[in-house]
């Protein structure tokens, strides 16, 4: 991993987020962009809308290009023992997803870095729905970093999955196992939320070989799999992330279509909505 995008709207959420990824891009020995999207007013106003002037908005875009820079030299002030990340800033104007989209393509961009509110909701960078927006049009993984996230070192990574798609989970979980080196042998627990209903002994018999089959093409000692009884995946993650000495949680995330989200929603959606620790979403297919 080489560069980690930091999206930022420089609340105080967002600037935590900031240090912790700065913290983890240190640990990994990437380097940093720092971007804000910024928002053009029409240049003609439809009917009912105020015309932002073209003077106040040249004065607003200066002063985020500024903030920009004090972000960055807050960051560089940081104590961090090893490697530091170098840091690049990026103003762009458009939608957070679009300006997103943008970077990660202009940068060569690995992991992309936003905050939350935790409990209290999404923070004013993932106003309405841009939260879910990200989640669903990620190209890269995306690290959503609540207000409650202690910035220290990751040394166990939690993969909840339910195994209905192995082959996009398989993947996943290599590419979580090359970050995981990078953090110098954090562990992986690969997790499993189920109920007695849809546990079968002939899908645990699959589970079983799927388990030896990546543990002999892995090559990665610190690898475990455990199961949890719960009749809800949100109330078993829960409890795993209060109670497992877990530092971050990560989950495949596949688009679903519009009933599917209607009637039941999204499991890694609804976990970004309340998670305590920095949750690490992979794009499915």
């Amino acid at each position: 991993m080489k560069k980690i995008l930091i999206v930022t709207d420089f609340s105080t959420n967002a600037t935590h987020a900031a240090e912790y990824g700065y913290n983890l891009a240190s640990r990994l020995k990437a380097n940093i962009v720092i971007g804000n999207a910024f928002i053009v007013p029409a240049e003609v106003p439809q009917a009912g809308v105020v015309a932002w002037p073209m003077e106040e908005y040249d004065m607003v875009a200066k002063d985020t290009v500024d903030e920009l820079q004090q972000l960055k030299t807050q960051l560089e002030k940081k104590d961090n023992a090893g490697y530091k990340p170098l840091i690049s800033l990026a103003n762009e104007t458009g939608s957070v997803t679009d300006v997103v989209y943008a970077l990660i393509k202009h940068y060569g961009i690995d992991l992309v870095v936003m905050g939350t509110h935790g409990s209290s909701g999404l923070s004013t960078l993932l106003l309405g729905n841009h939260c879910f927006k990200m989640i669903d049009a990620a190209i890269k993984p995306l690290l959503l970093v609540p207000a409650e996230a202690k910035i220290a070192p990751v040394k166990k990574i939690a993969y909840a999955t339910d195994f209905k798609h192995p082959q996009d989970d398989l993947a996943a979980i290599y590419a979580l196992i090359q970050f995981a080196k990078s953090l110098v042998g954090a562990e992986i627990l690969l997790t499993h939320v189920y109920n007695e209903k849809h546990h079968s002994p002939q899908f645990q018999k699959w589970l079983d070989n799927l388990l030896v089959d990546l543990s002999n093409k892995a090559d990665y000692p610190n690898i475990y799999y455990r199961v949890i009884k719960n009749s809800k995946p949100e109330n078993g993650l829960d409890w795993l992330c209060k109670y497992g000495q877990v530092d971050m949680l990560a989950m495949l995330h596949r688009p679903h279509n519009f009933f599917d989200t209607l009637l039941k929603g999204s499991h890694t959606k609804r976990m970004a909505n309340h998670i305590s620790i920095p949750l690490l979403v992979f794009p499915g297919k």
